[in-house]
């Protein structure tokens, strides 16, 4: 009682509904054009009630679903603005909240996790959760030795309820299709499911948690809170305070943006040399700004492991993109797997896929905004009947890079940053600054 959602008919109906519900949306939607309504208001009309309907289940069933609402919320700031705008406000709710578990379930899995003796432990515990995010709740605490620390709880049968969700989601493609248009959700749902075992196992990343707290220690700008005690499904870590991103992108103000997207941006870019890991979650949920001006991280539950930092070729290949010689970065790409033996690219509609990734740091200040986003979004998709994107093959050991960058992107994005990216990306990415790019990707594809 009172746990995820587990049984496959009760959840599958909840799921099933959404299309249904949409379907009926839209049929109505056509009958009041038909009436005589403009088109334009229609379809503002159903973006909206679809947006809500969806991100309603997806926040009540937790799980794999509100995970798939979690990764779609970052990618908002590249739709137009009359269609981002209707459910905006319900993807920031789904990135930092969801129905807390009920009060007798929190205490058996204290018990079952801890024993029956995990009171002792603590000289405080609040029963109510201050945090609920897609696999488990957070509840604030005071451990035995007086420090604040935060209790993070599995939910029970998380793991059960993750795969049934990635099962069912897959089949709601075309629905996803009317929030973010051109998004391969499937691709999104696969590299999702291959990252649940690791996030359900606390243990797991507990040690990640503790390699980053110990990296960052009395950093002037970031702050990662230390675990405290952890097991498979409990994670005792040390308190943060602090204002969410989600609340600088929604109410801060352009010099709170700017610092945030900066801090962003260097945390991002500096852990693979500093930690040997790149944080994989970089939603806005999981980032604060303290009230001394530093930036706190939490959520490790997804790294990617780089113990020798960011390839040197991917360094090496955005600076030769950035003098123009793109028959050097096309083969680049081909030595790197990016681009199959057989396959001939059109060298335009490459650019105009990078470019997001590559003209903030072709000048030493740069603006990320909605618009330039929305710009380049449309820009990728003039080229759609090349096949750009499906011409392209992203090999494994790029999956979550690739992922981590769109996603920071468009964070930057919503926050409207403008910083100075390019000294960020010469201080970190090796190969970037290099004095013969030529020579160093020759020795980066040999090496």
């Amino acid at each position: 009682m009172g746990d995820l959602p587990r049984l496959a008919f009760t959840r599958s109906a909840k799921l099933a509904a959404l299309p249904l519900g949409f379907a009926g949306r839209t049929a109505l939607g056509l009958g009041k054009r038909i009436g005589g309504r403009p088109a334009e208001l229609v379809a503002e009309e159903i973006q909206q009630r679809t947006s809500e309907q969806i991100f309603k289940v997806l926040g009540e069933l937790k799980g794999g679903a509100m995970k798939l609402g979690q990764a779609l919320s970052i990618f908002e700031a590249a739709l137009p603005s009359e269609i981002a705008g209707p459910y905006r406000a319900t993807l920031t709710k789904l990135q930092d909240a969801a129905p807390p578990l009920p009060t007798a379930t929190v205490q058996r899995v204290l018990s079952e996790q801890l024993g029956d003796g995990w009171r002792d432990m603590f000289r405080e515990f609040d029963e109510h959760p201050t945090a609920a995010a897609s696999i488990g709740q957070v509840h604030r605490a005071v451990w035995r030795d007086g420090r604040q620390v935060a209790v993070k709880i599995q939910y029970p049968g998380a793991g059960k309820a993750l795969m049934a969700d990635f099962k069912q989601l897959a089949r709601l493609g075309k629905l996803f299709g009317v929030l973010l248009p051109g998004l391969d959700t499937k691709a999104v749902l696969a590299e999702l499911r291959e990252r649940v075992a690791e996030e359900l196992d606390y243990l797991r990343e507990a040690e990640a948690q503790h390699t980053f707290a110990l990296e960052y220690h009395n950093d002037p700008d970031f702050y990662v809170p230390d675990v405290v005690a952890a097991n498979e499904q409990v994670l005792v870590s040390e308190w943060m305070d602090g204002l969410p991103l989600s609340k600088i992108i929604a109410e801060g103000s352009k010099a709170e943006r700017d610092r945030a997207g900066l801090l962003f941006t260097r945390f991002l870019f500096s852990s693979p040399s500093r930690a040997g890991m790149l944080h994989a979650d970089p939603h806005p949920g999981n980032f604060r700004m303290l009230p001394d001006g530093r930036m706190g991280v939490l959520d490790f539950g997804a790294v990617n492991r780089l113990p020798e930092g960011y390839p040197k070729v991917f360094g090496a290949l955005l600076r030769i993109f950035n003098q123009g010689d793109m028959d050097t970065v096309v083969r680049g790409l081909r030595e790197e797997g990016f681009i199959r033996p057989h396959i001939n690219v059109d060298v335009d509609a490459l650019r105009a896929f990078l470019a997001p990734y590559v003209e903030p740091t072709q000048v030493e200040e740069f603006t990320f905004s909605r618009e330039w986003l929305q710009r380049q979004a449309a820009s990728v998709a003039d080229f759609r009947p090349n096949n750009i994107v499906r011409q392209l093959n992203l090999p494994p050991s790029y999956v979550l890079i690739n992922r981590v960058h769109a996603a920071g992107v468009g964070v930057l994005c919503q926050l409207g940053t403008t910083a100075r990216f390019r000294d960020e990306v010469i201080r970190w990415v090796p190969g970037f600054a290099d004095d013969d790019p030529e020579e160093d990707v020759a020795l980066a594809l040999s090496g």
